[in-house]
C-alpha cells in the first residue's frame, strides 16, 4: 500500500493547546496525513481552523457527526482511515462511538471517556467492531520507559516489591480558571473534566505509567484527595497508597498545587534484587540500581538497549529526544498497526507496531479514577479497583 495513513481530528482548532501536540506528532515520521477535521463545537471556528492548516473547504466540517458520515459515504483510499480526538473529557465518548459506528478506527486523549460507564460501553464497542482503539498515555512512548518495563518483563529486578510514581504540577496553585484562561477552565469544572480534577488530569498518566512499566496491574487503593484552592470544584492534590496484584506496593502522588514544579512526572520501581528511577525532565536517562554492584545509567539510543527501546528512538546518542518523540512514537505504532490490517498482515507478538495504550488501558483508567474518589469520600478506606 503506497500511501500515508490518513486521518480526521476532532477537536484541536484555534486556541486549543494538545490539537497540535497531536498533529506533529503525526507527522514527525512522514506516515500519517491530516485530511479532515471538526475541530471546534462551532462550525465556523470549525472551518477557519481547518482553513489555517490549508485542509480543503469540502473536508472542514461543522461537527464531528458532519464528518465522521460525510467521510463514511468517501471511496477507501480516499476518506480518512482513523479518527483522532483531542476535545475535553465530556467529548471524548460520543465521537468515538459514532466513528467506531461508522467503520473508523480511533486515537483518543486521555481519559478515555467522562466515566467508567462509558468506558465499558466504548469497550464492548471495540471488541464488537474489531476496529483498533488507542489512547495517548504518552509518556509510555519513551525509549528508556520502555527499557524499564523490558527490564522487569525479563525478570532482571526479580519480582517487584514497591512502586514510587509522582506527578507534581504547580500551574493551578491559584484559582487560574476564574481568569478566564481556558485549559483551567475546562479541567476543573466537574461537567467538563468529570468525577476528578488533578487525579483524572495526571494522576491517570501516573497511574498508567506505573502499570506500563511493571506490567501489574492496581488491585487495591487508599485515597486522599483535597481541594485547596477556595471556590475549586475539583480536587487539585491527590495522595494514594497502592497495593498491587502480585503483593507489591506503591504510592502515586499527583498534584496540580505544588508550587514551582512543571510537569514533573517521575517514577521508582524496586525488585528484590534490583531498581529502576527514571524522571520525564531528564527521560533520556535510567538509572539501574543493583543489590551487590555499582548503579548504572543506561541512556537512549545505545547499542546495549533492548529492541523496543531501540524501535522508539531516531536520533544518535546524545541527541535529546522528548515529548513529542514519545508522543509521536504512539501515532506511528497505531498507524503502523492500521497498515497492517489494511494489508492483511499479521504482526508478530512483540512488533513495535503492537505496543500504544488500547481502550483496556482506558478501562483501567477510568476505574482507578472512580475508585480514587469513591476511597476519598469514605476518608481514605481501602478500595478495590473494579473494571
Amino acid at each position: 500500500m503506497s500511501r500515508k495513513i490518513r486521518y480526521g481530528m476532532v477537536g484541536g482548532g484555534r486556541g486549543a493547546f494538545i490539537g497540535a501536540v497531536h498533529r506533529i506528532a503525526a507527522a514527525l515520521d512522514q506516515q500519517i496525513e491530516l485530511v479532515c477535521g471538526a475541530f471546534s463545537s462551532d462550525p465556523e471556528r470549525s472551518r477557519a481552523s481547518g482553513g489555517d492548516l490549508y485542509l480543503p473547504a469540502g473536508r472542514c466540517y461543522g461537527s464531528f457527526e458532519e464528518m465522521i458520515l460525510s467521510e463514511a459515504k468517501l471511496p477507501l483510499g480516499e476518506r480518512m482511515d482513523f479518527v483522532a480526538i483531542v476535545t475535553p473529557n465530556h467529548m471524548h465518548f460520543p465521537p468515538a462511538k459514532l466513528a467506531l459506528e461508522n467503520g473508523f478506527h480511533v486515537l483518543s486523549d486521555k481519559p478515555a471517556t467522562f466515566n467508567l460507564e462509558e468506558a465499558k460501553e466504548l469497550a464492548g464497542l471495540v471488541e464488537r467492531t474489531g476496529l483498533l482503539y488507542g489512547l495517548t498515555h504518552n509518556y509510555t512512548g519513551y525509549p528508556l520507559v520502555k527499557e524499564a518495563r523490558e527490564m522487569v518483563a525479563s525478570g532482571k529486578l526479580g519480582k517487584i516489591r514497591k512502586v514510587v510514581v509522582e506527578y507534581p504540577q504547580g500551574w493551578l496553585a491559584t484559582r487560574l480558571e476564574a481568569s478566564g484562561q481556558k485549559q483551567a477552565g475546562w479541567r476543573t469544572d466537574p461537567t467538563k473534566s468529570g468525577a476528578a480534577g488533578c487525579i483524572g488530569d495526571i494522576g491517570t498518566h501516573a497511574e498508567n505509567l506505573a502499570e506500563y512499566i511493571t506490567g501489574l496491574k492496581i488491585r487495591e487503593l487508599a485515597a486522599d484527595l483535597s481541594t485547596f484552592v477556595e471556590g475549586r470544584a475539583l480536587d487539585d492534590d491527590g495522595n494514594v497508597l497502592l497495593r498491587f496484584e502480585g503483593g507489591a506496593k506503591g504510592v502515586l502522588h499527583s498534584s496540580q498545587i505544588s508550587v514551582g514544579e512543571e510537569n514533573n512526572l517521575n517514577i521508582r520501581v524496586y525488585g528484590e534484587v534490583g531498581g529502576i528511577e527514571w524522571h520525564q525532565r531528564e527521560p533520556n536517562t535510567l538509572l539501574v540500581k543493583w543489590l551487590d554492584q555499582p548503579m548504572q545509567v543506561y541512556r537512549t539510543a545505545n547499542g546495549y538497549l533492548g529492541a523496543a527501546a531501540k524501535a522508539a528512538g531516531r536520533t544518535p546518542p546524545s541527541h535529546p529526544e522528548g515529548y513529542l518523540e514519545a508522543f509521536a512514537n504512539i501515532y506511528k505504532n497505531f498507524a503502523g498497526h492500521i497498515r497492517a490490517r489494511l494489508e492483511n498482515v499479521e504482526l508478530a507478538e512483540g512488533d513495535p507496531a503492537l505496543d500504544y495504550p488500547r481502550i483496556e488501558d482506558g478501562v483501567r483508567g477510568m476505574a482507578f479514577i472512580e475508585a480514587v474518589v469513591k476511597s476519598s469520600k469514605a476518608n481514605a478506606a481501602w478500595t478495590r479497583v473494579v473494571e
